[in-house]
C-alpha cells in the first residue's frame, strides 16, 4: 500500500483557494493543476508499506495523533519546490497559524513510520497544499507573480488521516484510518506552577 498521512481543508477553504487557483488555470495551461477534491495537507510521505507493517504503523500513528491536539490554520501565499530556484516543478501554497505544533505533529509522525522500520524523510518539513506540479522543472517566478495570494478562512485541524494513493482509474485516495486529534483534558504545566 502507497500511504501518506495528511490533514484535509474544509470545503470552505476550499472555496477560497479555487477561486484563487483558477486563475493560475487560465493564465499558464501548460501547467498541470490539480483537482481540488485531491487536496490534502500531507504530514509524512509513508510510502509503498507492506501489508504485513500496516498494523503495527497504525497502532503507533494513533499512539503519536494522541499526544498532540486541535490546531487552527489558515492559507497564505504560495511556494515552490525546489525553493529559491530558477527551475521549479511545484507550486504550493502555504499556511500560517499554528504551523509549529503542525510540525512538531509531523515530526513525531516521522519517529512512528521509523519505529516499524519505514524510512522517511528527515528534511525540514513545509506545511503546504500542492496546486501545480511541472514537467520538467521550469521557472514558476512570473506564475508567483501573477497570481493572487490565496488567504483564509481559518480553520481547525481536528483529524489526522492515513491515506492511501490508489492506482489506475477512480479516485486517486482513500482514506485507511482517521484518527480525532484530543482536546486538552488536563490543565498544562504552566497553569499548575501558577496555582502553586
Amino acid at each position: 500500500m502507497r500511504l501518506f498521512t495528511a490533514v484535509e481543508p474544509p470545503p470552505e477553504a476550499v472555496v477560497q483557494l479555487s477561486s484563487t487557483v483558477h486563475t493560475g488555470r487560465e493564465l499558464f495551461p501548460e501547467l498541470r493543476w490539480t483537482s481540488p477534491e485531491d487536496w490534502h495537507l500531507t504530514l509524512v510521505f509513508l510510502g509503498d508499506v507492506p501489508d504485513e507493517l500496516v498494523p503495527d504503523l497504525t497502532e503507533g500513528l494513533g499512539r503519536a495523533v494522541a499526544g498532540h491536539h486541535p490546531l487552527s490554520l489558515e492559507v497564505d501565499g504560495w511556494g515552490t519546490f525546489p525553493e529559491r530556484s530558477r527551475r521549479s516543478s511545484v507550486l504550493w501554497a502555504g499556511f500560517t497559524g499554528d504551523t509549529e505544533p503542525l510540525t512538531d505533529l509531523a515530526v513525531d509522525l516521522r519517529e512512528a513510520a521509523r519505529g516499524v522500520g519505514l524510512h522517511v524523510t528527515d528534511m525540514p518539513y513545509v506545511p503546504h497544499l500542492t496546486v501545480a506540479r511541472s514537467r520538467p522543472a521550469r521557472d514558476l517566478r512570473r506564475t508567483l507573480h501573477e497570481l493572487t495570494v490565496p488567504q483564509g478562512p481559518t480553520w481547525r485541524v481536528g483529524e489526522v488521516h492515513l491515506v492511501e494513493s490508489v492506482p489506475g482509474r477512480g479516485p486517486r485516495y482513500r482514506t485507511v484510518r482517521t484518527w480525532p486529534l484530543p482536546w486538552k483534558t488536563h490543565p498544562d504545566r504552566t497553569s499548575e506552577r501558577s496555582t502553586s
